[in-house]
């Protein structure tokens, strides 16, 4: 089955929320590329090259988290309440652990319980602005 990986942009401050994320989920990033790496006609503004063309971090059962950089020619990055990263945990000392990592720093929007579908669930917007929904089915089957 394919894997779900998303992908992420940021004003700027992408290695800052990486080495975030990475302190939560462990592991070692797949991939960072800075645009400098790309060939030059291919830069955004000089003032831009050393930030983040590329990033990926393993985050389990074969999905990555990826980001880059938004350069400015591409218009501001828009942070909005369209989309959540929904993770399924294996167990809810995992969901604990992703919830109250994830969430320091942050907005916890419902706190992690047992919810009325039975699963343990919780949702919250992150210290970047970036909303996450974290849960663990009971009926693991």
């Amino acid at each position: 089955m394919a894997a779900i990986n998303p992908y992420l942009n940021f004003d700027g401050n992408t290695e800052e929320v990486f080495n975030f994320y990475k302190s939560v989920f462990g592991g070692e990033f797949e991939m960072v590329s800075r645009f400098d790496t790309m060939p030059e006609e291919y830069w955004p503004d000089q003032s831009e090259i050393n930030k983040i063309m590329h990033i990926s971090l393993p985050i389990g059962g074969g999905s990555f988290l990826m980001d880059s950089d938004r350069p400015a020619c591409y218009g501001p990055v828009n942070k909005g309440d369209h989309a959540y990263i929904a993770i399924k945990a294996d167990s809810e000392e995992e969901a604990t652990k992703l919830f109250n990592g994830l969430s320091a720093g942050g907005v916890v929007t419902m706190p992690l319980a047992k919810a009325f579908w039975g699963d343990f669930f919780g949702m919250f917007n992150d210290k970047f602005g970036v909303q996450w929904m974290i849960s663990y089915a009971y009926d693991n089957k």
